[in-house]
This record gives C-alpha cells, structure tokens and sequence, in this order.
C-alpha cells in the first residue's frame, strides 16, 4: 500500500490460513507514503533488534535479569521463529491479576508500525478528551468509533483523527494515559503511529484494568464508563477480523488487529493487541511483528507468539523482574 498526492482506502482481500479463512471485510492498513531515505519499512529499531536467533533474546540492556518469568518469555517466543523466517517480532504480556501487575517483554526496545491497532489509541484520546470537557460522545462520533474498531473501518478512522486534533491530540493524551514509548504518525497517516509492544500493553491496562491496576498516570486518565466503551466494542469484532491474540484465549477475548503491505518492499506488518481469559485469568497481550513475506504468514506468527507468551507467564510464579 502506498500513499500518493491524497489519502486513499485500500480494500484487503487476503484470506488469512488455517482455522481463520473468512475473507477480511475491511482493511484495517492505511495507506502509506513511501517513508524518507534511512527509514526501514518496519520502522526504527532502538538498540538491538529481535531476531530469531537464540542468542539474540530480549532486548534487556547491559545487565542480564535473574532466572525468571523474563527468561521464561524469551524462551518461549525464540522458537516462534522460524528459521527460514526474517520477521521482526516484539512481545509483551502482563497478568492483570497478579499482585504485582508487571509487564514482561520480549523485543521491548523495537518500535513498529500500528497500523491499525492504533484506533484504540484514537478511540481513548477521544473519549479522554470528552471527558475533559464533561460532554458525551456525539451520535456521529458513536457511530464512527463503532465501525472503527468492530470493523477497522479507516473512512472512520480518518474521521477521527481529524476530531482529536491529530498526532498532537493522540501524545498528549498518551502522556496522561502513561505511554512513554508512541509518537503519532505525520499529518494524515495515523498507520504510521510509531510503538512498542510494551507501550500497547500500557494502553491496554487504562482500558482494562480497574482503579487499582493503573499507574498514577493512567488512573488519573479514562473514567470507568469510557473504559466499560472500548471493551465492549473490543469483544465485538466483526468475523473475519477475530484473529491474533485470541488464539491464545479460551471463549473470552477482547481484541483489535492491524495489518499494513508496506509498498517500499511488499512486505507486511501485522500486529495485534487485546485481553485474553485463560483459566479463569486474565492476560494483557501486545503482539507486534514486521517484514512478514505474506498476510497469512504474519497471521500465524502473530497467533503463535500469543500462545506461547501466555504460556510462559501462566505456570511460573512473578519474580522481582527485569520488567518494566
């Protein structure tokens, strides 16, 4: 996908593999512009990129962390990566009802592309914002935060944008719903917001998590009704679009997906972010990958990273980590 003198809406239509073969209903890529010389297509890697190979493991700085969930993280996602696969791939994961409520990650210094995981961030400033200025969300307003996130529709999408003031509007709410780690894309191109799998994590705990689970930032940030909103428009995403992190789910899953072909190389990006329950508990998980050779490729690398990272930090115990 490319941008060219005016923003435009492709349509997808590859059919993702194995059990999720329903034809995609709405892209939810925008359409990019080719990026400037220097930049990759999968966006700026701080400090060492996470790679495939087994020495390579999480981007943890100079220190290696203690024996623990954090070791346990990486050895679970290294395998997700094939060795015929050049993918990037970032991972965090936070178990909302530990006591400690860490986020544990792999490839935390990689940022990504949203795509189209950033209309939750979008659909927060707005509901942020209205909260500010004590009014309620008008009935256009309901109506394109709707097909935003059930149905990734970027017409929507662009629409809002445009109502939170655009890139400025999205950092600064993000600085009061404690994200340190997401700058907004340039002008129109809100697929082109820069992340990190931990920052997403960040997002999902103000909308998830209750009083007690926020930071200070966060708590301060959306009220319970805005939050009650982006949940339950997140556990009705449109079929064909319920893929990624609920694979990791049992029948309860709350969820937004993003997925971009990048013109510069016909590469994808293919992300995915939401709440799964498990066993009665409930998990946090932020999946961000790039330089996937096809849609479905990513697909499966997105599921099978979400599998393995709620296996990692369900059957260990939260040490004093190397986390966050």
């Amino acid at each position: 996908m490319s941008y060219r003198s005016h923003h435009r809406t492709d349509r997808e239509t590859t059919t993702p593999p194995g059990r999720r073969r329903q034809t995609l209903i709405v892209c939810a890529a925008i359409a990019l512009m080719a990026l400037p010389a220097g930049c990759s297509s999968a966006g700026t890697v701080k400090g060492p990129a996470p790679r495939k190979s087994a020495a390579a493991g999480p981007a943890m700085g100079a220190a290696a962390p203690r024996e623990g969930l954090g070791a346990a993280l990486a050895r679970s996602i290294e395998p997700v990566l094939s060795d015929d696969d050049d993918a990037r791939l970032a991972v965090a994961v936070l178990r909302l009802d530990d006591a400690d409520r860490q986020i544990a990650s792999y490839g935390d210094r990689a940022t990504f592309d949203t795509a189209s995981i950033v209309k939750v961030n979008i659909l927060a400033t707005l509901l942020l914002q209205a909260q500010e200025k004590e009014r309620e969300l008008t009935d256009e307003e309901h109506s394109h935060a709707k097909v935003m996130i059930q149905a990734s529709d970027n017409e929507a999408a662009n629409a809002l944008w445009r109502a939170i003031g655009r890139a400025p509007g999205l950092d600064a709410a993000n600085e009061k719903l404690g994200l340190s780690s997401t700058q907004g894309g340039h002008g129109a191109r809100w697929g082109l917001t820069q992340t990190t799998a931990e920052d997403q994590v960040r997002l999902l705990r103000a909308v998830f998590g209750g009083e007690g689970q926020m930071s200070s930032r966060a708590s301060a940030g959306l009220n319970q009704k805005s939050r009650a909103y982006i949940r339950r428009l997140m556990s009705e995403i449109t079929e064909g679009q319920d893929w990624g992190v609920s694979a990791a789910a049992g029948s309860r899953w709350s969820l937004k997906n993003g997925w971009l072909k990048r013109s510069t190389t016909e590469l994808w990006d293919i992300n995915s972010i939401g709440q799964v329950t498990v066993h009665g508990r409930r998990y946090l998980i932020s999946v961000l990958s790039g330089d996937n050779a096809s849609m479905g490729g990513g697909i499966s690398l997105v599921e099978r990273a979400a599998k393995a990272a709620v296996g990692a930090v369900s059957t260990r115990a939260w040490p004093r980590p190397w986390l966050e």
